[in-house]
């Protein structure tokens, strides 16, 4: 199978780190829901990266399952700010390198902060974005302690 050498793809694979490439039809604000149905999954293990900024304009990742949005309330009581938003796509792309809709919390541009929803880590596997629009890798989930400086976080809300 031919896939985008991607940052992602070269971090991962530095580290030795097994994934599974999976590409699918990207569509414009289609999410998580499109790439689950299209590469038949659960929408739950398919995570998103979402890049943040705390009111002192800090950049931050936010790993979370695609069936879930993030409580940017709960995120800033946790992080000790008062503000916690969603980054543009401009600024999330100069700080991640990546497009949006393609961004991977692998190989960023800038080392960003990881909080991972804490629920999860007790998936066997996840697919998370590769680095390109229509493009996931298929990881365990163990290893993502392996490979990024993560921190557990509780703020899933249901969409």
């Amino acid at each position: 199978m031919h896939y985008p050498i991607t940052p992602a793809v070269r971090f991962l694979r530095e580290r030795m780190i097994e994934f599974v490439p999976h590409l699918y039809d990207y569509v414009e604000k289609g999410g998580t829901r499109e790439s689950a149905k299209q590469l038949g999954v659960d929408e739950h293990a398919v995570i998103k990266t979402l890049v943040f900024e705390t009111n002192e304009k800090k950049p931050l990742i936010v790993l979370m399952h695609g069936d879930r949005e993030v409580s940017t309330k709960t995120l800033a009581r946790m992080l000790g700010v008062k503000s916690v938003e969603p980054a543009t796509s401009e600024r999330a792309s100069r700080w991640t390198g990546y497009q949006f809709g393609g961004t991977s919390p692998f190989g960023t541009r800038t080392a960003l902060p990881v909080y991972v929803e804490k629920s999860i880590l007790s998936l066997d596997k996840i697919y998370i974005n590769g680095g390109k629009r229509g493009f996931l890798v298929e990881i365990k989930t163990i290893l993502l302690r392996d490979v990024l400086e993560i921190a557990e976080v509780s703020v899933a809300i249901e969409n």
